[in-house]
């Protein structure tokens, strides 16, 4: 099966040029101050005009109200908004009226129970991303890139009305598992392609690519 890969977090020109080359098809910008993946809209800037207009820009926001969406569009602009934090339906439904831009939300996952959050989002969001839920006892979790992974068996048979990725502990060595588990259509990496948090490895992001596409 085909699998589209989104390399996120990306900082450095060196890494979105390695994520464009080697053939993702998503590159995340992340937008949330506390994350060492975090860039500014003007850096953002620089980095989207590397991208080819085929590969889709998505922007990670953080529970983030309409004047912070607004001054990073005007910026930078993206294709594709993806809601990392505990935005409602109402908030979804909202942003992407606002912007007119799709959505994607994620829903944080431990356990089979947690699925449950997914069907409200159903009717507004554009597609959905599944993410590893931190434990309670994690100091300083991030919302997302923490390099935990979830128990992908929760996902095994499912399906969406929507098109959607998987998130959470992915690395080249796992990903083939994480797909003949889930039957994810597409992926999404941060910490799985990086030397340290935040510091992507142009290497680790092909090689990653190189085993998604050898699925």
């Amino acid at each position: 099966m085909s699998v589209d890969v989104k390399i996120c977090g990306i900082s450095t020109p060196e890494a979105m040029d390695a994520a464009v080359e080697a053939g993702a098809a998503f590159v995340g910008l992340n937008f949330y101050p506390p994350s060492p993946r975090a860039v500014t809209p003007e850096h953002a800037a620089a980095l989207a005009a590397r991208v080819p207009q085929a590969v889709i820009k998505t922007g990670l926001l953080v529970d983030a109200d309409d004047a912070t969406i607004a001054a990073i569009l005007a910026a930078a602009p993206m294709d594709l908004l993806q809601l990392h934090g505990s935005e409602t339906p109402e908030r979804v439904a909202a942003v992407k009226a606002r912007f007119g831009l799709p959505v994607m939300k994620v829903v944080k996952l431990r356990q089979a129970g947690d699925l449950e959050a997914v069907d409200p989002y159903l009717a507004v969001a554009d597609r959905l991303l599944f993410d590893a839920k931190p434990p309670a006892e994690m100091k300083e979790a991030l919302p997302g890139g923490n390099a935990l992974a979830f128990d992908w068996s929760i996902l095994k048979g499912r399906r969406w009305p929507l098109p959607w990725m998987l998130a959470g502990g992915l690395t080249a060595e796992n990903v083939a598992e994480a797909v003949a588990t889930t039957a994810a259509p597409a992926l999404d990496v941060a910490s799985g392609v990086e030397d340290a948090p935040g510091e992507k490895s142009p290497e680790k992001i092909r090689v990653f690519l190189t085993a998604a596409k050898a699925l």
